[in-house]
């Protein structure tokens, strides 16, 4: 509060009575100002100056640190931008420590994801050695395989496949009509053939107990391969982008894998995933149109969260189906596949898809390249050598894949 203005005195007989009243105002200005001091509103005032205070040491001292740990790290503290200074800062006292948000590119990404189905890197111990999976591996060597479509899966940005065996060396075989089985090598196949991920939920991934599960993974992760399936979950950065992976074996269980497969795609997610992928192993073998449990779970995927939905075991080709504008591959078929060095069908394909990725989610707009393929590079038997369909070939399988999808009952009829 300002000090009341004092007026001089007049050189006259009452200068006296003046003197005496600006005293007595000075005394009363003296008396308020105490009063004020002691007032509440003027504590709470000052308790509110000294928490700014506190506040705006607190700012600079937080800034000072990371600058520091900057320059420790990075040895050029100079380069750190005040914005991005004040992004550190939000995000140091705002995060969420139980789950990353999904952050979303400024600039738009395109990603191309491939997507191939049974891939069986080895054989059973009862098939012909001389035609079998192992053969071709003694004579040709780890690049020999995937050869064909290597240039394809080198040009994206993620080829995922379905790892169905085991690579161990374990020989406690489990008691069923078939187990696969190769050493951990073989995993040499997939890295040599621009393979980045595989799916290991599936009827044969414990083909030698747990023991050559757990040797699957490792011979995985010696070669630098993802794997996921289970309740293993995995996300990838691929160009900025998070990419969200989830496998689910739905042959036995069916349906009772609603929770699991929520409770994946939502891990994910609270991993920062800004793009979810769903490989499920299930449905019927030989049959080239997906039941009802295929139906519900591929749906309730992309109801969930998922982008994209793909499937595998029937060993053949399914339909794929547009569900709310995404797409559910209900069977990609076989592809590198070591279980039958003869099988009644060898039509197989690549699923390709590119998704472009920005600040507002994922471009609804369903860029597709179906890349009709066979198991085998010679006609009649198997030589484990995938490889692109061309000229009539190439129509007759798309012309399959389009029939079949056609016979997928719509979400309203099923």
């Amino acid at each position: 509060m300002p000090a009341p203005t004092q007026k001089r005195p007049r050189p006259n007989s009452s200068g006296n009575r003046n003197a005496k009243n600006a005293n007595h105002r000075n005394t009363n200005y003296r008396n308020k100002k105490n009063l004020y001091r002691k007032s509440r509103y003027y504590r709470a005032r000052q308790k509110r100056i000294i928490l700014a205070g506190i506040g705006i040491l607190a700012v600079v001292l937080l800034t000072a640190l990371i600058l520091l740990f900057r320059s420790c790290g990075k040895g050029d503290s100079a380069s750190t931008s005040s914005s991005s200074v004040k992004d550190d800062i939000v995000s140091m006292t705002t995060a969420d420590k139980s789950a990353k948000k999904a952050v979303l590119p400024e600039t738009p990404v395109s990603l191309t994801i491939s997507v191939v189905g049974d891939c069986t890197l080895g054989t059973d111990e009862s098939f012909d050695y001389d035609s079998g999976f192992t053969a071709y591996y003694d004579s040709y060597g780890k690049d020999y395989f995937l050869q064909n479509v290597k240039s394809i899966f080198s040009a994206d940005d993620l080829t995922i496949a379905n790892m169905e065996g085991t690579l161990t060396e374990s020989t406690e075989r489990e008691e069923k009509q078939f187990a696969f089985k190769a050493p951990p090598a073989y995993a040499g196949i997939l890295s040599s053939g621009s393979v980045e991920a595989v799916n290991t939920a599936n009827n044969h991934s414990h083909d030698y107990g747990e023991q050559s599960f757990t040797d699957t993974m490792a011979a995985l992760d010696q070669e630098g391969i993802v794997h996921f399936g289970y309740d293993e979950t995995a996300v990838m950065d691929i160009k900025g982008v998070k990419v969200g992976l989830v496998g689910i074996y739905e042959l036995n269980d069916h349906l009772e894998r609603t929770q699991q497969l929520k409770d994946n795609i939502a891990k994910v997610k609270a991993e920062g995933a800004n793009l979810v992928i769903v490989i499920f192993h299930w449905g019927n073998e030989k049959e080239t149109v997906p039941d009802d449990n295929q139906m519900t779970l591929g749906r309730l995927a992309i109801d969930e969260g998922a982008d994209l939905v793909c499937g595998h075991h029937p060993h053949v080709l399914q339909g794929i189906e547009t569900y709310k504008g995404k797409n559910i591959v209900y069977s990609l078929g076989n592809f590198c596949f070591g279980g039958n060095s003869s099988p009644s069908d060898m039509d197989t394909m690549i699923f390709q898809q590119t998704f472009t990725i920005s600040k507002d989610g994922v471009k609804a707009d369903n860029v597709t390249n179906i890349i009709p393929c066979s198991i085998s590079s010679d006609y009649g038997y198997n030589n484990y050598q995938p490889t692109p369909a061309e000229g009539d070939e190439a129509e007759r399988i798309t012309q399959k894949i389009q029939e079949r999808s056609s016979w997928i009952p719509s979400a309203s009829q099923s």
